[in-house]
């Protein structure tokens, strides 16, 4: 467990006011209620106030407006869950390399002393492994592959030959990338012939891959996932997609081929998108939508109706069955109304 913090020495490096004793040693961030002596809690919504004077912390990150919520020392900052966010990197630092090779790691390609590879991995020929760089145990880096400084690969990860991944990139276990994209042509005899996948998988800087998530390789031109991307666990990313900086995309979503998403953008679990399409920067897309065509405006986008009983979602869809019916009809009346009028006007 690393050293505790001072709050004066948080403040110091983090920034926010502090109100209170700057000798307060913090151990750990903790939620509201779960946290005790050497805990800092948050307050991130102003809903839960409450919970701050029920709270056992040693200290709270509070918004200004919530100055005097505690008498508890505290630090005021304008967002307290991104405050939170950063304290929690410096209170649980990542784990960094220690350098060197397992006993039953089989490496076809040089690498740097820094780097620290795990039992059992395989470490393909005319492969380039960055500085400080974790290969985990049982992972699978194929040929020619390119990964950039600080990227860590927990174990069980595949990345078939040729693909890049940048610096400082994190990849679960369980995750493939590069596989071949789902790409079949229909003979006459309507069997499916394969398409050769020749592209590659080109993965930026600074970008998390979920457990079990899967980004197939090009066709013919690359798989994009930008710099700063997020990919939450069990996505799938079909071939030529390109995903913009920073955009963050929640479990179990589905990317058809060929689909360009913007910078920015917001995508919700379970979130199906169709192929060749394209998604504007900034688009939001809630949990569970399916995205048939392409969006060329920022917003909020949502195609699933709200949760509501079953007797009363039964009745509302055989409305929608009729919905053809039912605008026929007020067509004609509209119409009938119309020559009603102007047979009185004239």
């Amino acid at each position: 467990m690393p050293s505790p913090r001072t709050l004066g020495e948080i403040v110091d490096l983090l920034g926010g006011e502090l109100v209170g004793e700057p000798s307060v040693a913090i151990q750990r961030v903790a939620t509201l209620e779960a946290a005790g002596e050497g805990d800092i809690g948050f307050l991130a919504n102003p809903r839960y106030q409450s919970k701050v004077a029920e709270s056992r912390a040693s200290a709270v990150i509070v918004a200004p407006a919530s100055r005097d919520v505690t008498d508890a020392p505290r630090i005021l900052t304008p967002d307290p869950y991104l405050y939170f966010a950063r304290l929690a990197q410096l209170l649980s630092p990542a784990r960094r390399a220690r350098g060197g090779v397992a006993r039953t790691a089989v490496l076809e390609s040089d690498v740097p002393d820094s780097a620290e590879i795990g039992h059992g991995s395989w470490i393909g020929p005319g492969t380039t492994i960055g500085e400080r760089v974790i290969v985990g145990a049982g992972c699978h880096v194929g040929a020619g592959v390119v990964i950039g400084d600080d990227t860590q690969l927990y174990p069980g990860v595949s990345i078939y030959d040729c693909c890049r991944l940048g610096a400082r990139c994190i990849v679960h276990s369980g995750a493939v990338i590069g596989a071949d994209g789902f790409g079949f042509a229909r003979d006459a005899d309507k069997s499916w012939v394969k398409i050769p996948q020749t592209g590659r998988v080109m993965v930026g800087n600074d970008v998390e891959i979920g457990a079990n998530t899967t980004i197939d390789r090009g066709a013919l031109d690359d798989t994009v996932i930008a710099d700063g991307v997020k990919l939450d666990n069990q996505i799938q990313i079909g071939h030529n997609v390109h995903v913009g900086r920073h955009t963050i995309i929640a479990a179990a979503a589905a990317i058809a081929g060929s689909t360009r998403i913007g910078e920015r953008c917001m995508i919700g679990g379970m979130a199906g998108f169709v192929g060749h399409i394209e998604i504007a920067d900034d688009v939001v897309v809630s949990g569970g939508s399916v995205v048939a065509k392409s969006i060329r405006k920022p917003g909020v986008y949502t195609s699933i109706p709200p949760l509501q009983p079953h007797s009363d979602w039964v009745r509302n869809f055989a409305h929608l069955r009729h919905l053809d019916a039912m605008a026929d009809r007020i067509r004609a009346l509209e119409q009938r109304l119309s020559e009603l009028e102007q047979g009185s006007s004239s």
